[in-house]
């Protein structure tokens, strides 16, 4: 798994360009289904059809990360920035950037240093507007090589720390890799699975959208990470989901509430096979499946999530015996889907 996530994580994905991350999916379930079909927003989708006369399951797992896209290029070189996806300010001081114009460029974010502020500066706090991004050259030489619209990610590595993976991207290559250690393990399923990897989440659950109109399930399944607000400080009701507690179902968050059939089933799966597992209630945030549901005629459907802390940075943190514990759940799902029917419950 960690070989198969850190070439996830080191690839860049913004939303409207995930093709290196999509081909990583492509080669990597190649063997594993009978068709697969990249649709115009860029969506892959990998199916693999079912033995019997079970239901049509879509699986969500989005490529895109959250990124920037360059605004402006002044004079001296320096870039301003408009986000791609949701930042909280506070965690761009200082950070390493790679700039993708007509060559890819390293660069830093930067802002006024402390000491130049005024008082009434220093009680600010920053916003998104207030840095830039410098990349020590001088300006006629970045305006040959970056425009307005070229794209930035942060830099990081993947590496293993104590029982985590920690990385920037997580969110949510960690979905896509639980999607592809998943589909290898289903054996002969009754239901029709069509392992979606999804586009421009990150900007508003566009690509699963799309995706879900064009295949109609009866049953969607977002693979995502969730907050595990478990760190000094926070309260325990405030905690959402816990590090090393098991893969979470979720039963709402602020763009659906999971279908109860389905979630029954997932537990129930879960206690079967002595997977452990947490519930979830996510006061804020969503995952494509509130996309999914939205298909014409509706679609029963849940998230399975991976708990991480430190969410949209560059050291996010999932536990290894949680996306243990989602890979065996979700493999477990596939190849049981078609043992209930979800509209008698």
């Amino acid at each position: 798994m960690f070989d198969l996530l850190r070439r996830l994580t080191v690839t860049p994905a913004v939303p409207g360009m995930e093709e290196r991350i999509r081909e990583i999916v492509r080669a990597e379930l190649a063997d594993h289904v009978d068709e697969m079909r990249v649709d115009k927003l860029g969506n892959l989708d990998c199916i693999r059809r079912g033995s019997g006369d079970g239901p049509v399951v879509m699986l969500a797992a989005h490529m895109d990360q959250i990124s920037f896209m360059v605004s402006h290029v002044d004079d001296n070189g320096f870039l301003r920035l408009n986000p791609t996806g949701g930042f909280d300010p506070r965690t761009l001081m200082n950070q390493r950037v790679i700039v993708y114009g007509k060559e890819e460029l390293p660069g830093v974010i930067g802002s006024k240093p402390k000491h130049v502020l005024t008082e009434e500066e220093l009680k600010k706090p920053l916003k998104i507007k207030d840095y830039f991004v410098d990349l020590g050259l001088p300006g006629d030489r970045v305006k040959e090589v970056v425009r307005p619209g070229d794209r930035v990610t942060w830099v990081g590595d993947c590496i293993e720390m104590g029982e985590m993976y920690c990385s920037r991207a997580l969110d949510d290559r960690i979905g896509v890799a639980l999607m592809i250690e998943a589909m290898k393990r289903v054996k002969d399923p009754a239901a029709t699975i069509h392992a979606v990897a999804t586009v421009q989440e990150e900007v508003g659950i566009r690509g699963a959208m799309s995706s879900a109109a064009q295949i109609k399930p009866d049953v969607g399944i977002a693979l995502d990470v969730t907050i595990a607000n478990d760190v000094p400080g926070a309260k325990p009701q405030e905690a959402v989901t816990r590090m090393g507690e098991g893969i979470a179902i979720k039963y709402m968050d602020s763009t659906s509430i999971s279908s109860h059939a389905l979630i029954r089933h997932l537990e129930e799966l879960a206690e079967r096979h002595e997977i452990k597992y947490q519930r979830e209630i996510l006061p804020r945030g969503g995952t494509d499946a509130g996309a999914i549901w939205r298909v014409p005629g509706g679609a029963h459907v849940a998230t399975i999530s991976v708990p991480s802390r430190y969410v949209h940075s560059t050291v996010e943190l999932v536990h290894t015996r949680d996306v243990q514990a989602g890979v065996d759940l979700l493999a477990r799902y596939l190849e049981a889907a078609g043992e209930r029917d979800y509209a008698q419950q």
